[in-house]
C-alpha cells in the first residue's frame, strides 16, 4: 500500500506541535519513556522535520542538533550533528518513511556545513540504520531504560 506523504521543517508552531505528539505517540505511548525525558532543552535549537499524510495526517518526525547544542552528543566534533528523535507512528511503518525522514536531516546536515551525523540508536533499530550507511562504535548503553549504541555516518 502507498500512502503519499511530504516531508517539511517544522517552522510553525502546529507543526512542531504535531512533531511532538507523534514522539509521544511512539516513545511515551508505546515504549513506555517518561513524557519529563521525551521533551528537553534541545528541542527549542533544533531542526525538526515532519512526515505528513496528503491530508495533513502527521506520520512521522526527527531532529537535526548543530553547533554548541550537538557536541554533547558527538564527542564534541564541531563538524558532525546529531540525529535524534526519529519517530514514525505504527500505521506508517514500513512506506519508508522513516528512511525519508533520514535523508532529509541528513540534507539539512550538509546544507549547514556539517560532514557527519551520529546518532544513538536503540539496539533493535541498529539494522535499520546500518542499511542507511550509519557504523554502531562504542559500548551499548541505556537511555530512557532502553538499550542504545551510537552510531555515525560520514556525509
Amino acid at each position: 500500500m502507498t500512502v503519499p506523504y511530504a516531508l517539511r521543517p517544522a517552522e510553525d508552531t502546529a507543526d512542531r506541535e504535531a512533531c511532538f505528539a507523534v514522539r509521544k505517540e511512539v516513545f511515551v505511548g508505546e515504549q513506555g519513556v517518561s513524557e519529563d525525558i521525551e521533551y528537553d532543552a534541545y528541542d527549542a535549537g533544533a531542526l525538526h522535520v515532519l512526515a505528513v499524510r496528503d491530508d495533513g495526517t502527521p506520520l512521522g518526525t526527527g531532529r537535526l542538533l548543530y553547533g554548541e547544542a550537538a557536541a554533547a552528543k558527538t564527542g564534541g566534533d564541531p563538524s558532525a550533528g546529531s540525529l535524534g528523535r526519529l519517530a514514525v507512528k505504527k500505521e506508517a511503518r514500513g512506506l519508508g518513511v522513516g528512511v525519508a525522514l533520514v535523508g532529509a536531516i541528513e540534507d539539512a546536515a550538509r546544507a549547514r556545513g556539517l560532514t557527519s551525523v551520529d546518532l544513538h540508536a536503540q539496539t533493535h533499530a541498529l539494522g535499520f540504520y546500518e542499511r542507511l550507511g550509519y557504523v554502531a562504535y562504542g559500548e551499548e548503553f541505556l537511555d530512557a531504560g532502553i538499550d542504545h549504541r551510537a552510531m555515525r555516518k560520514t556525509l
